[in-house]
C-alpha cells in the first residue's frame, strides 16, 4: 500500500510539474505573439510610408490604439531597431526585409512553443488518466 501511494504523490508532483511547464510557455507565447502584431504593424506602416511623397501627412500608430499626426520628413530612410537598445539607419526596403525575416524567425518560434504546448498537454492528459485508474484500483478502507 505504502508504495502505491507513493507513486501517486510522485504521479501529482510530475502533473504539478508539467502544469507549471503549461503555464510558462502559455507566457512565452503571448510574448512572442505580442512581437509578431509589433512587427506586422511596422512592416505595414513602413510599406506605406514608402509611397508617400516627402511634406505629405500620415497617421502614424503609437500603441495603445493610439495615432499620431505626422509630416513625412524623408521617405527613403528609416531607424530600425536591431536589438540590445541598438538602432541603424537603414533604406526603407532593406527595413521591410529585415521585419519579413524577423516575422519568420518568430513565426517559427511560436509554431515549436505550439509543440511543446500540445505535447505538454498530451502528457497531462496521459498523466491524469493513469492516476485516476491508480485512485479506482486503491482498495478501500
Amino acid at each position: 500500500m505504502a508504495a502505491n501511494e507513493e507513486e501517486l504523490r510522485k504521479l501529482m508532483m510530475e502533473i504539478r510539474i508539467l502544469e507549471g511547464s503549461v503555464n510558462t510557455i502559455k507566457s512565452r507565447l503571448r510574448v512572442v505573439n505580442a512581437a509578431l502584431e509589433d512587427n506586422l504593424g511596422a512592416m505595414k506602416t513602413l510599406e506605406s510610408v514608402k509611397d508617400e511623397k516627402k511634406g505629405a501627412e500620415m497617421l502614424v500608430p503609437v500603441g495603445a490604439g493610439s495615432l499620431l499626426k505626422v509630416e513625412i520628413t524623408d521617405v527613403e530612410k528609416t531607424i530600425l531597431g536591431v536589438g540590445a537598445g541598438v538602432c541603424v539607419e537603414k533604406s526603407i526596403e532593406s527595413s521591410v526585409k529585415d521585419l519579413k525575416e524577423r516575422q519568420e524567425e518568430l513565426e517559427k518560434l511560436s509554431n515549436s512553443q505550439q509543440q511543446q504546448l500540445a505535447q505538454l498537454l498530451t502528457s497531462i492528459e496521459s498523466s491524469k488518466n493513469r492516476l485516476s485508474g491508480m485512485i479506482e484500483e486503491t482498495p478501500k478502507t
